[in-house]
């Protein structure tokens, strides 16, 4: 299902609608309350950041969303409305996302991905890679944020796409390219960047709360939607198992303060991310058995408030 290169290294499919929403008049894809749609599963770290993004910013209201099954199977992510947490497609009434592609674009032939950005409008996909879905939601919708957070403020986007970029391919990237390695190099070459970037970031977040510093951004949560999944799923199913995020006490710490910010705990569905993972790979778990624990106390108190940095009034 997986494409690696001559030597076993995991390729990463790119993203195929590569339209932006903007805060302009003469914008192809302006943001109108009401008029754009998103599409999830809880279980996908890619999507779990677009649905953060829209829950702490308070776009609800402004764009409606669904949620595939966990289980993504030949067709892909499908919609199951009578399954828990699940919804129906409520824009198409479709059965499989695949079919949302081919409505964008009859001609569509690759593996349809989460999440997705749909504009009702033009009845088209507007985009469906994760991180600049994040990006606009976080700015171009800003002017219907009811949340109290700036996610992306405009003085200091360069810095967060640096940090976003960094912790990119070895962390966000890295747990894949380790589980769909083919070869025993691969898989090393990415165990080594995954732990030497965890090493990294556990230091840095001694000394502050955020991975900007002060300031809570995008890039914490693309950095959760790792470490969230970390220890029940990458830690055996992509045998990223040289530490767990719990052995690290500021990373655990930071997933601890990002998962108990208002709203964030909703997001995130274990049973969903667990099916997903063990079942839908059978290349990596043959017998689809899905494991049973850890049991991770992720409301447990943490300490990370007696560092520099507070979450924005109305996220305490």
């Amino acid at each position: 299902m997986f494409d690696a290169d001559a030597e076993g290294r995991f390729q990463r499919q790119e993203a195929v609608f590569r339209e932006h929403v903007r805060d302009d008049p003469d914008a192809t894809f302006a943001p109108e309350p009401g008029r754009y749609h998103l599409y999830i599963a809880r279980a996908c770290p890619w999507a779990h950041g677009a649905a953060m993004v829209r829950k702490l910013m308070g776009l609800e209201d402004a764009i409606s969303m669904d949620v595939t099954d966990p289980y993504r199977e030949e067709r892909g992510w499908q919609f199951t409305p009578e399954k828990s947490g699940c919804t129906p497609d409520t824009v198409h009434g479709t059965d499989y996302l695949e079919e949302v592609y081919h409505i964008a674009d009859e001609r569509y032939d690759s593996r349809p991905t989460v999440p997705v950005l749909w504009d009702r409008e033009h009845e088209t996909i507007v985009n469906n890679e994760s991180i600049e879905i994040m990006r606009m939601l976080a700015s171009a919708f800003e002017p219907q944020r009811t949340g109290p957070i700036d996610l992306y403020p405009e003085g200091r986007r360069e810095e967060i796409d640096r940090i976003v970029e960094g912790i990119y391919q070895p962390i966000n990237n890295g747990v894949y390219r380790a589980g769909f390695a083919d070869s025993q190099q691969a898989y090393d070459e990415a165990i080594d960047d995954l732990f030497a970037a965890l090493d990294r970031w556990d230091e840095t977040l001694a000394d502050q709360r955020y991975l900007l510093g002060e300031q809570l951004s995008l890039a914490d949560l693309r950095l959760f939607a790792t470490l969230v999944r970390f220890d029940s799923v990458y830690h055996t199913h992509f045998m990223c198992n040289k530490n767990r995020v719990v052995d690290y006490p500021n990373l655990w710490g930071h997933t601890r303060d990002i998962y108990q910010l208002p709203g964030i705990a909703e997001t995130v569905n274990m049973e969903h991310i667990k099916e997903h993972y063990y079942r839908t790979h059978p290349e990596v778990n043959p017998k689809r058995i899905v494991a049973r624990g850890p049991d991770l106390p992720f409301s447990a108190p943490h300490d990370r408030d007696e560092l520099p940095g507070e979450p924005p009034a109305g996220l305490q």
